[in-house]
């Protein structure tokens, strides 16, 4: 059965945010959805996965309330669920700026519908933005798209600073993924008095599902953060991995380096790695390894079945259990 992913994201005012986190967390984890949902005073991000009927009633119970009549949000599949738990989390921004007074529901670009992007992309007037961080570019972008070389989003103020000008730049237009970080400079490039502001509508991941592959100007594959890492036309998976040691997606080339070791570290990371931060992988790495081999999702589980497995494990082997943990056990298999 394929499990629906759902990107979303609304600008709103939340003036009850902190009251909405329980009821939110409440519902996703009745109705067996697990992901990342952020709350804040302008409105609401994440992406969360679950069943096709499970998400059909999350999408209808936001609609409930008038402040998400609005609300974007973009599907795709998944073979399996791409995250471990639910977590609904209380922020400052629901995508940080870290710039005062910029708000959307204010001031905002030019929506641009996917269809309509090439044309105004390719626009030799035009300054084109990626407004991500500089992993995400280096995977794929589109075509003559600017690279501000960013770690963080909080550090895209800093660059327009010094790189873009008002008086030069009369045309600019920016995307992400899903469309939240470019809405959100777009409202603080106006600010700053650039004249003309587009950002695409919906993000990289709507241009990727309505523009046939022959007619996109999209080049290479998208980061996504979740367990499928990337995505490319028609939102299928793409062939990129994780690196645990350093959250850097790997191409497949970046897996034949002789420093690539999966689960625990890459090219990039295996001679920073402190000796308890390797340590830890290597458990980690070894833990799901068992879980594949139970058909069980390791990172899913919770401390004590965690706890139980492991001691099970040691018991097999014949390993002396200390006191505590046995008794531990114990209980817990008379729940």
């Amino acid at each position: 059965m394929n499990i629906v992913v759902i990107a979303l994201y609304h600008f709103t005012t939340l003036d009850d945010y902190k009251i909405l986190r329980e009821s939110l967390q409440q519902y996703c984890d009745k109705h067996g959805i697990k992901g990342s949902l952020l709350l804040a005073h302008e409105g609401i991000n994440g992406t969360v996965a679950g069943t096709r009927q499970a998400m059909d009633e999350l999408i209808s119970y936001l609609f409930q309330d008038a402040r998400f009549a609005g609300l974007e949000y973009k599907e795709s599949l998944s073979e399996a669920m791409p995250f471990y738990r639910m977590k609904v989390k209380l922020k400052k921004e629901i995508v940080t700026l870290g710039v005062e007074g910029v708000d959307p529901n204010v001031c905002v670009g030019t929506y641009v519908n996917p269809l309509d992007w090439n044309t105004i992309i390719t626009d030799p007037e035009v300054l084109v933005l990626d407004t991500r961080n500089d992993y995400e570019y280096e995977i794929g972008t589109f075509k003559n798209a600017i690279d501000p070389q960013t770690d963080t989003f909080r550090e895209f103020p800093d660059y327009v600073a010094k790189h873009c000008d008002p008086s030069k730049h009369k045309k600019v237009a920016m995307f992400c993924t899903g469309g939240i970080r470019c809405e959100k400079a777009s409202s603080f490039m106006l600010q700053q008095g650039f004249e003309e502001v587009f950002h695409l509508k919906g993000g990289i991941l709507k241009y990727l599902e309505e523009v046939p592959a022959e007619e996109s100007l999209w080049q290479g594959e998208c980061f996504v953060f979740d367990e499928r890492v990337a995505v490319k036309h028609g939102l299928e998976q793409g062939e990129y991995a994780l690196c645990r040691g350093c959250r850097w997606p790997l191409s497949t080339k970046d897996k034949t380096s002789e420093h690539y070791e999966k689960g625990i570290c890459c090219a990039r990371c295996y001679d920073v790695l402190s000796p308890e931060k390797r340590k830890s992988l290597a458990e980690r790495q070894k833990q799901t390894l068992l879980a594949e081999k139970r058909g069980e999702a390791h990172l899913g589980m919770s401390l004590k079945v965690a706890q139980r497995r492991k001691l099970e494990e040691k018991r097999a082997l014949g390993a002396k259990i200390p006191h505590h943990l046995n008794r531990l056990t114990a209980k817990q298999e008379h729940k």
